[in-house]
């Protein structure tokens, strides 16, 4: 009778540790998210390419500022998450009520045109890894298309997450091609003890890596996230945790093809242009073989441009709308109130895509993305830096060193966004 007894106890202590192991694991997963799918997103076929340049040309001395931009990415994105779980509301829809609508449209208009600047990069990314194995862009890109409208209308926001983190999770691919490439830790150290700083290609470079880390959809989308998330002030802490680790991921990411370029073609001062997911595979083909080089750039470049296409059409659509004071919700069944935030997402993946397929002449518009970029940055992290201060109450704000930490680097990186007009605009 006894040896039922305590097998009956030790049975219900078992069951009440699988429980409360159970809920954590399920708060864990219900909480985590927006920062990592913003962060893996952050890696897309643009960023990556600039990287594998990077590498390429300037060796292990890139490593450097690719280590820097973690904080600074953190930072940006860390205000985020305390602005839309304390305020419940989206970036683009505090503009509209804190400065107006004027200043809204200014915000929400550029924020469009950059999207849909972003969404042809991804599908051009998207194209060329299909290309690289034979497969026309008229099969690729309209399979992506729907597939990316098909994702949005799952009817939960939390389903579009998981689904996202794990298409993006292809990036991690590339770690492979790192162990292949065998890179030597003493290159490295030097490399990185070795910053030419006085070099003008040098410092454009890094402005670019800096527009190609922080970008200023990833604000909007990562505050919507987290209020169509619906998560509340006690998982700021946890949220923080993700976006913390989302950063280590795409730092990392960006990293390994620094590093892989780093250790063939720098080390060999191959000067070969890298514009193109074929120009990576090729340029990897004489050191790895030509089939791992196009599997596993291929599978990376496939999982950030998907990832990035789907965030950054969400991004744009929430910013619009916010402004636009409509329904803006992914757990909004489609409907007569949120028929235009489903349009106006769709809109945004069918133009890019047909822009992509009638092999218009991009390089024009694609300038006027980029100082777009240039210019908009600085304008959405002012505008992050003075909701911060402005919006949230006295115990959610920034305080003491770290808040001037924050600020200062923020301006850093808005400095860096006005340098860049100079050299696209042909200025300087």
């Amino acid at each position: 009778m006894r040896r039922v007894r305590t097998f009956d106890i030790n049975h219900i202590l078992n069951r009440g540790y699988q429980s409360t192991s159970y809920f954590k694991v399920k708060h864990f997963f219900n909480v985590w998210g927006p920062g990592l799918i913003v962060m893996l997103a952050d890696t897309d076929a643009g960023c990556l390419i600039t990287a594998a340049q990077s590498g390429a040309q300037w060796g292990y001395t890139m490593i450097l500022p690719q280590i820097l931009l973690i904080p600074v990415l953190y930072f940006a994105q860390e205000m985020t998450v305390r602005l839309g779980i304390v305020t419940k509301k989206g970036h683009g829809e505090l503009i509209r009520e804190y400065f107006g609508k004027k200043w809204a449209w200014i915000s929400a208009g550029t924020l469009a045109i950059s999207a849909i600047g972003a969404l042809l990069t991804e599908f051009v990314g998207i194209a060329g890894v299909g290309e690289m194995f034979g497969i026309s862009k008229w099969i690729t890109i309209p399979i992506a298309t729907v597939l990316l409208i098909a994702i949005a209308f799952s009817g939960s926001y939390r389903r579009v997450e998981k689904v996202g983190v794990m298409i993006g999770l292809a990036e991690l691919a590339f770690l492979v091609v790192v162990v292949m490439v065998k890179p030597q830790l003493g290159d490295m150290v030097r490399g990185i003890g070795t910053i030419p700083w006085h070099n003008s290609s040098y410092i454009y470079l890094v402005a670019a890596n800096v527009g190609a880390v922080i970008m200023p959809w990833m604000i909007f989308y990562q505050q919507g996230a987290v209020v169509d998330k619906n998560l509340g002030v006690e998982s700021i802490n946890k949220e923080k945790h993700d976006t913390f680790v989302g950063t280590l991921v795409t730092q990392g990411i960006m990293l390994t093809f620094v590093i892989a370029f780093a250790a063939t073609m720098g080390l060999q001062h191959q000067q070969v242009a890298l514009e193109t997911v074929s120009d990576l595979a090729s340029g990897l083909s004489a050191f790895i073989g030509s089939y791992p080089a196009k599997l596993f750039t291929g599978m990376s470049l496939l999982g950030g441009s998907l990832v990035a296409a789907l965030v950054v059409a969400l991004a744009g659509t929430w910013g619009v709308t916010e402004v636009l004071n409509w329904k803006h919700s992914l757990n909004e069944p489609l409907q007569k109130g949120s028929i235009g935030f489903y349009i106006i997402y769709c809109l945004a993946h069918i133009i890019g895509a047909i822009l992509v397929l009638a092999n218009i002449n991009l390089v024009n518009l694609a300038v006027s993305v980029e100082v777009m970029n240039a210019l908009l940055l600085p304008i959405v992290l002012g505008f992050l830096l003075i909701l911060e201060a402005k919006v949230l109450p006295e115990k959610y704000r920034m305080h003491g060193v770290y808040r001037w930490l924050v600020t200062v680097l923020c301006m850093v990186v808005m400095g860096f966004g006005l340098y860049m007009v100079g050299p696209i605009m042909g200025i300087w």
